[in-house]
């Protein structure tokens, strides 16, 4: 599963698919004030997850690995 739902925290692993991205909005709308996202595992994520990361003003507890999807992520998330 590309994203594992913990109590406070969403976990993504490998390659998040659209098919997470309701999920995820979903997880995300449930827990307004402890929504906390892990991105140290993942490898690639669609779209439409960066979308509701972006719309939901995601906190993120852990960045990528990979320098370039990190990268890409801070740019997108607005983080400096």
């Amino acid at each position: 599963m590309p994203i594992e739902y913990k109590k406070n925290l969403a976990v993504f692993s490998d390659i998040s698919t659209v098919e997470e991205a309701e999920s995820l909005l979903e997880w995300l709308q449930n827990k307004p004030l402890t929504k906390k996202i892990d991105l140290l595992a993942c490898t690639h994520m669609h779209p439409a997850n960066l979308q509701v990361l972006m719309a939901q003003k995601s906190s993120i507890a852990a960045w990528p690995k990979d320098a370039n999807l990190r990268a890409w992520l801070e740019s997108a998330l607005k983080v400096e």
